[in-house]
C-alpha cells in the first residue's frame, strides 16, 4: 500500500472492467450488474443499490452495511474479469470468506 501513498490516480496502474468492456467509447458505460448478467454471473446484491451509500452512511451510520455492500462486488468482478480477459473462472471451492 504504502507505494501507492502520494500517488495521483492517474500514475496508479489499475485495471478497470469498465474500460475493457467499452472498447474505447467513452460516451456509454455498463455496470458491473448488468456485466455480470451478461456473462451469467450471479449477482449477490440484494441489500442496496450504490444510489443508497451516502444515506446509509450518513442517516443510518451504517458503514458495516456499505462494507457488506462493497464486498459483494468482490467475487462478481473477479468472474467478471476472468472472462473479458479469457481465463477460467473461479470455482466455487477456491472462494473462502473472511467474514
Amino acid at each position: 500500500m504504502s507505494q501507492l501513498m502520494g500517488k495521483k490516480p492517474w500514475e496508479v496502474p489499475h485495471l478497470d472492467t469498465l474500460e475493457l468492456w467499452k472498447f474505447s467509447d467513452f460516451r456509454h458505460y455498463i455496470s458491473l450488474k448488468l456485466l455480470a448478467h451478461f456473462f451469467d454471473i450471479p449477482s449477490p446484491k440484494d441489500e442496496m443499490e450504490g444510489s443508497d451509500v451516502a444515506r446509509v452512511y450518513y442517516e443510518e451510520k451504517g458503514l458495516a452495511r456499505i462494507v457488506r455492500y462493497c464486498e459483494k462486488d468482490v467475487i462478481p468482478l473477479a468472474k467478471v474479469y476472468l472472462k473479458l480477459t479469457l481465463q477460467p473462472s473461479i470455482r466455487e471451492d477456491e472462494i473462502v470468506s473472511v467474514s
